[in-house]
């Protein structure tokens, strides 16, 4: 299942829950300015509480706003991080 994940996560047979999670993240990540009411609503959907989605938004947030800061600052990747490319 990890393989299948890492490869596409969207085609590796995750449940309703994670699927809804990670396509609300990648919207989110993407393109921001583009979250409606609908996005929260399919959560909600799947069994989140608002907790569960401010958790999961506080996680994307600051995921982004950490790559930001080691990008503006021209910190380099750790030796042992695997390159995308590769």
């Amino acid at each position: 299942m990890l393989a299948r994940i890492d490869e596409d996560w969207s085609t590796a047979g995750l449940s309703g829950p994670r699927m809804a999670m990670l396509t609300y993240a990648v919207k989110l990540t993407r393109t921001p300015g583009e979250m409606v009411s609908a996005d929260v609503d399919a959560l909600r959907e799947q069994g989140f509480s608002d907790r569960d989605i401010l958790d999961i938004v506080e996680v994307v947030a600051y995921y982004a706003y950490a790559n930001r800061l080691a990008d503006g600052l021209g910190i380099q990747l750790e030796d042992w991080y695997p390159d995308e490319d590769s």
